[in-house]
């Protein structure tokens, strides 16, 4: 019985596998006919290893479901030119093709997450809304939407350009004036508006800018949970992003103050501070402390802004709403003082700090193994130091000795000389001697 369980796992992971086609550089002579899902990978790469299983999971669903979307997967390193080709720069990397366009893929690396892109992607850029019925559907289900609503018009050949473009990121609707609830009042048509945080808001180009700007920035909902991944989805928008610092584990009523200080700045001061700021909380302050090389307490408010690693924090403790509002202003106007950055300084800290922590992580999780990977090069390297300033010291001696430099060769050397200056001057005594007895006496008497 547990063969036959086992043969029929085995069936069910070939079948899996065969449902996600490896592809050579043939595949770009052919890939117009289908829309692929494309995994390039290096034989390598850990994370690569890891999607492994995923990526099977992923090619089963969308088979199954009977997806128009075709799975492979490319080793990028056997054929680099394809995925040079495709823009492929590290590993993993997840790539929609469709047509001529290739769409990033940069979400959590998970099967509902892929297929959910997938999905989306593959469909029309503009989905149509018919019913009334199927608006609030779509409304319940999606936190943020954009539609454009309204017939034919240069607004919407330029929000057909926009979804195409932006559809890795969210999705894009289009319905007649009559499928909206009475709640809904638009002034002008035709118009695209936004449904999110309960209401509505509607793009107007002149105080909004270009439709793509505005499209980005209002893809979030004014205030969410951050974590790592998402903050620097934030960031793709353009505005700094404001964090209560909090910790779950241990709630207390400064923390609950803080997040409902910044909720309501998200909500009451939108007009104000929507533009520039995308607001949010974040559980504990590990990742904030990595980010910027420092300490930040627990709980506290911090200001981010992901392009160039800078981030702002208050001089003093956020106590009421006042005071929140008036950091928020002086970050906009300059006068917050700003910290880190991307300068070289930072840049040689950054790979100073890094370094330090993959030490500590490896030593903290494994001792032995920390003492190995480190211990053993650092002893290997004294070893060859000693190694090179001891042959440095035999040669110098090896020198002295060819060139009759020694120790001891100089204290014979010197005793020589001593002795022949001391037989020399008892020569000079024994001489003077023999010319006085070789005098006559009268020379004598004269002396």
């Amino acid at each position: 019985m547990a063969l036959l369980g086992a043969a029929f796992s085995s069936l069910l992971f070939s079948s899996a596998v065969a449902l996600v086609q490896d592809l050579d550089d043939t595949f770009k002579d052919s890939r117009m006919e289908d829309v692929w899902l494309v995994d390039f990978y290096a034989p390598w790469c850990g994370y690569c290893k890891k999607l492994e299983p995923i990526w099977q999971e992923v090619g089963a669903e969308l088979t199954r479901s009977q997806s128009p979307v075709r799975v492979g997967k490319m080793d990028g390193t056997a054929y680099s030119g394809v995925a040079s080709e495709f823009g492929v720069r590290g590993y993993p990397t997840i790539k929609l093709l469709k047509g001529e366009l290739a769409y990033n893929y940069k979400g959590p690396r998970t099967k509902d997450d892929i297929i959910e892109f997938a999905n989306r992607v593959a469909g029309p850029a503009v989905r149509s809304l018919p019913s009334r019925q199927m608006f609030e559907h779509v409304l319940k289900r999606h936190s943020v939407l954009f539609l454009y609503v309204g017939g034919e018009s240069p607004l919407k050949e330029k929000y057909t350009e926009v979804a195409s473009e932006l559809i890795v990121y969210t999705y894009f609707f289009s319905a007649s004036e009559d499928v909206l609830p009475e709640s809904v009042a638009l002034h002008e048509l035709p118009s695209v508006v936004v449904f999110k945080d309960g209401t509505y808001f509607t793009y107007d180009e002149y105080e909004d800018g270009s439709l793509s700007s505005w499209v980005n920035r209002e893809r979030f909902q004014s205030y969410l949970p951050i974590d790592g991944f998402t903050l620097y989805e934030l960031g793709e928008t353009g505005k700094l992003v404001a964090i209560a610092v909090t910790d779950e584990r241990d709630p207390t009523e400064r923390s609950s103050r803080l997040k409902g200080l910044i909720q309501r700045v998200a909500t009451e001061h939108r007009d104000q501070f929507n533009r520039d700021f995308q607001f949010g909380h974040m559980e504990g302050n590990d990742y904030i402390n990595s980010l910027i090389m420092g300490e930040v307490s627990v709980p506290s408010i911090i200001i981010l802004n992901t392009s160039n690693e800078q981030y702002f924090v208050p001089s003093e403790p956020v106590e009421d709403l006042e005071q929140l509002l008036r950091f928020f202003s002086s970050v906009l106007d300059g006068s917050a003082p700003a910290f880190g950055g991307d300068g070289i300084f930072q840049r040689i800290k950054r790979v100073a700090y890094d370094a330090r922590s993959t030490i500590m992580s490896v030593f903290r999780s494994s001792p032995l193994l920390g003492c190995f990977l480190f211990g053993l090069p650092l002893g290997v390297i004294s070893l060859m130091c000693y190694g090179i300033c001891t042959a440095e010291s035999d040669d110098d001696t090896e020198l002295m000795k060819r060139d009759g430099f020694t120790d001891e060769e100089e204290e014979e050397g010197e005793e020589e000389e001593q002795q022949r200056l001391t037989a020399g001057a008892e020569g000079e005594e024994d001489e003077d001697a023999e010319k006085i007895e070789q005098k006559s006496p009268t020379e004598k008497k004269v002396d």
